[in-house]
């Protein structure tokens, strides 16, 4: 599975695994500050493809990235990702097409399974350094700019629910409710099941709600003290403060008298964060503006 991976994801042409976790790694540690590669602050254009167009930094150390050194597989693999990459994306389906219906199939498909895959792919990718960074929810931490897309999810097979990823970035998984579309992870999941992949971590649920909780707790809070609302709605979002701060403390009570935590209970905690955040999208909000 490993050399599969590593033969074929160099046909997306995003570089080596090695250069590519390394650059991963310190966009996870500095994640909106200067040395984040892709850093956002920068502007959508630097994040989404700007920081690859200009990029003038020498190559990192890999001082990140000393696991993945020990494997002799993705040493190979850095060092000849060019040629790898060149073959597996422009050749081989070249060759594929000439072998089905000569040299117009061979064309045929160096430009569209090679070229227009190649660019589709990477423009999908970049748009989880751009768009996920920029546009969506942020379910469970707003403590960095990374947001949940449901629409980045679906063209990059999972991985647009970022929130997450970033708040819980050792877990294989990011769609991690039963409705979100994440097949990487279904497919890691099978892995497993059959014996190719093993050791997979998951963040326990109740730390998961406990985070949506948290962040639910912040945004009433920041909403709350917006000079802009109307008396109503002071009165209700005050009210739904009060009421999660009254679920807060009931299960901290829970946990200290060490009670087992069942589905159903966090069932019942993910429905009244959901009741309170439904304030904020309560009509009339805000005073009339004057024309």
């Amino acid at each position: 599975m490993r050399l599969l991976t590593l033969i074929f994801g160099a046909g997306a042409f995003e570089n080596s695994a090695l250069l590519w976790a390394c650059e991963h790694r310190s966009h996870h540690k500095h994640v909106d500050h200067e040395e984040d590669p892709y850093c956002i602050s920068k502007g959508l254009f630097h994040a989404h493809i700007g920081w690859l167009l200009f990029k003038l930094d020498p190559p990192p150390p890999f001082d990140n990235v000393a696991d993945l050194q020990k494997d002799p597989l993705v040493r190979w693999q850095n060092r000849h990702i060019h040629v790898i990459a060149a073959l597996v994306a422009f050749v081989l389906p070249a060759t594929i097409g000439f072998l089905w219906g000569g040299w117009v199939s061979a064309l045929g498909a160096f430009l569209i399974a090679g070229v227009a895959r190649v660019v589709v792919l990477q423009h999908c990718t970049f748009c989880i350094n751009s768009l996920c960074h920029y546009l969506g929810t942020r379910p469970y931490s707003s403590k960095c700019s990374a947001r949940d897309s449901w629409l980045m999810a679906i063209v990059t097979f999972g991985e647009g629910y970022h929130n997450y990823h970033h708040e819980f970035q050792y877990d294989y998984r990011n769609g991690v409710k039963p409705w979100q579309f994440d097949p990487t992870k279904w497919i890691i999941w099978t892995l497993d099941k059959v014996g190719l992949a093993w050791k997979l971590r998951r963040v326990p649920t109740e730390k998961i709600v406990l985070s949506e909780l948290s962040e639910a707790q912040r945004r009433l809070a920041t909403k709350l003290s917006d000079p802009g609302l109307t008396e109503l709605a002071v009165i209700y979002i005050t009210n739904a403060c009060q009421h999660l701060e009254t679920v807060a403390q009931q299960w901290t009570m829970r946990r200290a008298q060490q009670m087992e935590v069942t589905r159903e209970m966090l069932a019942d905690l993910r429905r009244e964060i959901r009741a309170a955040t439904n304030v904020l999208r309560l009509p009339g909000m805000y005073h009339s503006q004057p024309a």
